[in-house]
C-alpha cells in the first residue's frame, strides 16, 4: 500500500503526480514559445510599435490568462490530497487516520467531504448521491473554465478590432492622399513626392491592422493550449 505523506510545503507522492504532469507540459510549452519570441524579437518589436496601446492591451490579457490557467491547475492540489487521504483511510493502515491539514481542505470537493464527514467514517455513498455530486463538481469546473475561454475569445476580438481599425485608417488615408494629388504644371516629380508622403499614413494603418492580428491570434493560440491542459488536469 502506498503511503501518502503531507507536509507544510505541499503534497508528496501520487497526489501531485498527475497535477505536476500538466504543469510541466504547460511550462515546457511556454518555454518553447519564449524561445521563438527571442528569435523573432526584432521583428516583433517593430510590429508592437505599430500600435503600442492596443498591442499592449493584448499582451496584458494574455498574461492574465496564463496566470489564471496555472492557478486553475495549482488549486487542484488540495483536492488531489484529500482524495488520496480518503483512499488510504478506506484501505486502512497505520498512517491512514491522520487528519488532513487545514490548508489542504478541499474546495471543489467540499460537499463530498462534508457528506463523508457526516457519515462518521462510513466511506460509501449511494450511486444517485455520487452522480449528483459529480454533476455539481463538473458544473463548477466548467464555470471556472468559462473565464479562460472568454479570454481566448477576447484576444481574437482585440486582434480583429485592430485589423478593422487599421483598415479604416488605411482607407481614409488613401482617400485623402488621392484628393490631395495635384498635376498642375505637369511637374511629375512634385506629384511623386506628394504621393510618397501621402502613402505614409496608409502604411501606418496597415501596420496597425497586421500587428494586432499577429498578437491577438498568436495569444489566443497560446492561451487555448493552456486552457486545454487545464481542462484535462481538472478531468
Amino acid at each position: 500500500m502506498s503511503d501518502v505523506r503531507y507536509s507544510d510545503g505541499g503534497l508528496d507522492g501520487a497526489a501531485m503526480s498527475g497535477q505536476r504532469r500538466y504543469l510541466v507540459r504547460m511550462g515546457l510549452f511556454l518555454a518553447l514559445v519564449g524561445g521563438i519570441l527571442v528569435l523573432l524579437l526584432a521583428t516583433l518589436s517593430i510590429a508592437f510599435m505599430a500600435n503600442p496601446a492596443l498591442n499592449g492591451l493584448i499582451i496584458l490579457v494574455l498574461m492574465i490568462g496564463i496566470f489564471y490557467n496555472f492557478r486553475q491547475v495549482l488549486r487542484l492540489g488540495p483536492e488531489c490530497g484529500w482524495i488520496e487521504h480518503v483512499r488510504t483511510t478506506r484501505m486502512g493502515g497505520a498512517h491512514a487516520e491522520r487528519t488532513v491539514p487545514e490548508h489542504m481542505t478541499p474546495v471543489l470537493l467540499a460537499p463530498m467531504a462534508a457528506m463523508l464527514g457526516a457519515r462518521a467514517g462510513k466511506m460509501m455513498l449511494s450511486a444517485n448521491t455520487t452522480r449528483t455530486l459529480l454533476d455539481s463538481i463538473f458544473s463548477r469546473l466548467d464555470e471556472a473554465r468559462d473565464i479562460s475561454r472568454y479570454m481566448v475569445g477576447l484576444l481574437i476580438f482585440l486582434g480583429l478590432l485592430g485589423t478593422f481599425w487599421g483598415l479604416i485608417n488605411t482607407l481614409s488615408s488613401i482617400g485623402a492622399t488621392i484628393q490631395g494629388l495635384s498635376v498642375q504644371g505637369g511637374d511629375i516629380a512634385t506629384m511623386f513626392d506628394q504621393l510618397k508622403s501621402g502613402l505614409q499614413a496608409p502604411l501606418t494603418g496597415m501596420g496597425t491592422a497586421f500587428s494586432s492580428s499577429l498578437f491577438g491570434l498568436g495569444g489566443s493560440l497560446i492561451l487555448g493550449f493552456l486552457d486545454l491542459n487545464a481542462g484535462q488536469a481538472q478531468n
